[in-house]
């Protein structure tokens, strides 16, 4: 053990003849503490709340798309598509279309946005898990069906298997307009409802979903052309690799996008919420830290005739600054291991017992918590960078006028 650390440890933990610099210690490393457990729970509890919107809304999303920037439809036809279908991580290759349609039901009119899909969409467990009445059958023997969100059924009254259609609407795209006869210058189909969906995806509980083929049809492209590729990866699969398999095969003019670039808003949102309460709180700690500057302060000056000791001993200077550099570092470290610690522990009981209950009708009954170690380090170094900075001030300062 080292001199300097023997008696640092010694000065924090033995009694000291003024009472107030060993109050101001504690108050401190109590504050410390209480603020490291306080980043640790609130950033677990991010945590948890991220992991949930995430397991809400990814499930039904693919891990990748392809979309051409240059245009909005694109052909499918060409052998850097074939490639990409026979790529070993491919589970699931999905050609598909967006359009915003005019849609009529029953005397009823509204705008929706359709999306043509094939039978590995409605075959996909997250899809069918989000099944909220009727089917997901996208034809009934040769009659094509659809599917809708259940926020535009509700809005229309529809129900699946009623034997009203649903009619469908888009300007064709190589037609004028004509003023005279404006129905012969959109395209048209009809879709008897086979279900409705509510998905944790927003965007699909306002959406119609049809045949590929029949949307193709309305949009008045032809059969080896899409708006977007749809892909997912067998579990366990490196996304980043295929991504940057997928645009070298592809080329400049093709966007490829994984799970984390179709969603860039939602998640550098809750990421920015999280670096902001980490920010709050972190500084309250470094406020909190300021009193070790004080403490220490006036332990060096109480200790005068200890250091004029220890100089008459022969202890270098250099010898005396680690001891009240290490006794700062003792008080700020004591602080921040025992509040990670609390943080941990009070994080690990409320993850499996789940004391402290979510207010309202949420989707979980707790409050969620995910305990990451990057967290803890993050913390834990953020701290020791203060105790470094808070220490050195007073160690030098104070010191180089009684050595």
């Amino acid at each position: 053990m080292r001199l300097s650390y023997f008696i640092a440890k010694r000065y924090l933990f033995a009694k000291k003849s003024h009472n107030v610099i060993n109050i101001i210690s504690i108050i401190s490393a109590v504050g410390i503490a209480v603020g490291s457990a306080a980043l640790i729970m609130v950033l677990s509890i991010y945590n948890g709340f991220e992991d949930i919107v995430r397991g809400m809304y990814d499930r039904t999303i693919p891990d990748i798309t392809i979309s051409c920037d240059t245009s909005k439809y694109f052909r499918t036809d060409i052998p850097a598509f074939d490639e990409i279908r026979s790529l070993p991580q491919v589970a699931v290759y999905m050609e598909s279309l967006e359009e915003t349609v005019f849609v009529t039901y029953d005397n009823r009119e509204s705008t929706m946005t359709l999306k043509g899909v094939d039978s590995t969409f409605t075959g996909d467990p997250d899809i069918q898990a989000a099944l909220w009445e009727g089917t997901l059958e996208l034809y009934h023997g040769q009659v094509p069906q659809a599917v809708i969100g259940r926020n535009k059924a509700a809005e229309m009254g529809i129900r699946p298997h009623f034997v009203k259609p649903l009619d469908v609407y888009l300007p064709a795209r190589d037609r004028q307009i004509s003023m005279m006869n404006p129905m012969a210058s959109l395209n048209q189909e009809s879709f008897f409802a086979a279900g409705t969906i509510s998905s944790g995806n927003a965007a699909y509980n306002d959406m119609l979903f049809v045949p590929v083929c029949e949307a193709r049809a309305i949009a008045g492209i032809q059969e080896n052309e899409a708006g977007t590729v749809e892909i997912h990866l067998y579990h366990g699969s490196d996304t980043d690799a295929t991504v940057k398999k997928i645009r070298k095969l592809l080329g400049d003019d093709f966007s490829v996008k994984d799970k984390y670039m179709q969603n860039e808003t939602i998640y550098r949102m809750m990421r920015i919420e999280k670096v902001v309460i980490f920010t709050i709180l972190f500084f309250i700690i470094i406020v909190i830290s300021c009193n070790v500057y004080g403490s220490l302060t006036m332990l060096i000056i109480e200790k005068r005739d200890d250091i004029a000791t220890l100089k008459h001993l022969g202890a270098k200077d250099s010898l005396i600054r680690r001891i009240f550099f290490e006794e700062g570092l003792l008080i700020i470290m004591l602080g921040a291991v025992t509040g990670i610690a609390i943080g941990i522990g009070l994080c690990l009981l409320q993850q499996y017992s789940g004391i402290i209950s979510m207010p309202g009708h949420f989707v979980v009954q707790a409050y969620p918590v995910v305990i990451r170690l990057s967290d803890i380090l993050i913390t834990f170094l953020g701290i020791a960078l203060i105790g470094l900075t808070i220490t050195a001030i007073p160690t030098r300062k104070t010191l180089e006028k009684i050595l």
